[in-house]
């Protein structure tokens, strides 16, 4: 399916004021600091600024492009016998950091992609609490807009010594992400929650962000365009670039989100130990 490049940058506009509204929503939440918490099957939390967002970001879509149906992390019971023949469809995470959210961090983000054959051609991201926002079209280059500032045009940078790495706020490590550090070396690092972690190898601010954990497409589809576009790669842990709703699960498999490709990151990927 081909969208003309116009109205995909028209449509990552739009997509991007409607993050920014569901963003508004979230901060009205957030600044109540009164949010009833569920948990799903998988253990993890589910807020009233979850479903705020999710609302509102799927009738809007809706209403924007009725043709392209909307998949959401609050609505991924879909089959995969209807979803797998949507030849373009939205993914959606209406607030990814929810954990963040809870921690009161400010690092939790509104997630909007436009998935087409399969691949993200639209991605916006927006960070409400840090009046930050991350957009990109396929072929049109990737931005950073902070505030109402005009919005910069944003890359990847050739990995300097000592590299630095994107990371969790999580304190613990896995043993198969310390093997991966350690292979690394020195290196400094940057904390930071959902997918702002993607965008700050997108920005050049970060060379490497390992996921060696479970995540759902909704997750990665918008920071994979912003990153490629900014000259970047999220690839899985066999150097394939990641592919949406190709399967039953939205899981997505272990993945690198890297800037500079002629360092060979995936040679510190311990194999042995993921099959394990």
């Amino acid at each position: 399916m081909r969208i003309p490049a116009e109205t995909a940058r028209r449509l990552t506009r739009d997509a991007l004021d409607i993050a920014h509204q569901a963003g508004d929503r979230i901060v009205e939440v957030y600044a109540a600091d009164d949010c009833d918490v569920d948990y799903k099957d998988d253990k993890t939390p589910v807020t009233t600024a979850d479903l705020a967002a999710h609302a509102i970001i799927v009738d809007e879509l809706r209403a924007l492009s009725p043709r392209f149906p909307v998949l959401s992390e609050e609505s991924d019971a879909i089959s995969f016998e209807e979803r797998h023949q949507w030849p373009a469809f939205w993914l959606v995470d209406p607030l990814d950091g929810t954990r963040e959210f809870l921690r009161r961090n400010g690092e939790f983000t509104v997630n909007i992609a436009l998935v087409v054959d399969n691949r993200p051609v639209v991605g916006v991201i927006v960070a409400p609490i840090l009046d930050v926002a991350y957009f990109a079209t396929q072929g049109n280059g990737a931005f950073k807009q902070i505030g109402t500032l005009p919005p910069q045009p944003i890359s990847v940078r050739p990995a300097p010594t000592p590299i630095t790495v994107a990371r969790s706020r999580n304190p613990r490590t896995g043993p198969c992400m310390q093997q991966f550090l350690d292979g690394i070396g020195d290196y400094d690092e940057i904390p930071m929650g959902s997918a702002l972690k993607s965008c700050l190898v997108a920005e050049g601010a970060a060379d490497i962000y390992a996921r060696l954990g479970p995540t759902g497409e909704w997750d990665t589809a918008a920071a994979q365009c912003i990153v490629e576009e900014a000259g970047g790669h999220i690839r899985d842990i066999h150097s394939q670039d990641l592919t949406y709703n190709m399967r039953e699960s939205l899981i997505n498999p272990h993945f690198l989100v890297y800037g500079d490709d002629r360092v060979d990151w995936m040679q510190h990927v311990p194999l042995d130990a993921l099959r394990a």
